[in-house]
């Protein structure tokens, strides 16, 4: 399912118009903009109950390879976001 495909099923469950169902799709997922994208910019984390949470985790700095040239060189620490599924999405999915 790709971002229009969410957006109509989204304005057919609800109701809504299909304008008003991009914008409340944007107003979550915008990954500039977006709620979810905020809080986790903050430090935050943001908790669905049943279906899941988005966090973001440190990963430590680490030498790596350079795949073409065989060469070591050195990764920075960084932050990323990630997803653990809740029970509820785990259930329904199985």
């Amino acid at each position: 399912m790709n971002k229009s495909e969410l957006v109509d099923a989204l304005a057919d469950r609800t109701g809504m118009t299909k304008a008003d169902a991009t914008r409340a799709v944007d107003a979550l997922f915008s990954a500039g903009n977006g709620v979810i994208a905020k809080a986790l910019k903050k430090g935050q984390r943001v908790q669905v109950t049943g279906f899941g949470t988005f966090e973001t985790r440190k990963r430590k700095a680490r030498t790596g390879r350079n795949p073409r040239t065989g060469a070591t060189i050195k990764i920075a620490a960084t932050r990323t976001p990630s997803f653990r599924s809740g029970k509820g999405l785990k259930d329904a999915v199985r």
